[in-house]
C-alpha cells in the first residue's frame, strides 16, 4: 500500500471546491448536512449539523477539512498549499 504524505491543517473549502468541480456553498452544505464526509462545521467549539444554523447572526462558522478524507473520497492529496 502506498503510503501518502499530507500536508498540515485543514484543506481549505476553495480547495475542497475545486476538487469537487463544485461551488463552495456546495461543500460547506454537504458538509453541514453530513452528506460530505470529508470534515466537520463548528461554531464556538460545538459541532454545525443543520443548514437552520448557518445563519450569520450567530457568528462565523469554521470548517475543518481532513487531507486524508478527502483523498479517501476524491484521491486528491493536499500538499499543503493552493493550486
Amino acid at each position: 500500500m502506498d503510503e501518502h504524505v499530507f500536508g498540515m491543517g485543514s484543506v481549505p473549502v476553495s480547495v475542497a471546491a475545486k476538487v469537487y468541480g463544485k461551488d463552495a456553498t456546495w461543500i460547506r452544505a454537504g458538509i453541514i448536512s453530513g452528506w460530505l464526509p470529508i470534515g466537520v462545521a463548528t461554531r464556538d467549539g460545538k459541532k454545525i449539523t443543520t443548514i437552520e444554523e448557518i445563519n450569520s447572526k450567530y457568528g462565523r462558522i469554521n470548517f475543518y477539512i481532513s487531507p486524508k478524507k478527502l483523498y479517501e473520497e476524491t484521491g486528491y492529496i493536499w500538499e499543503g498549499k493552493t493550486q
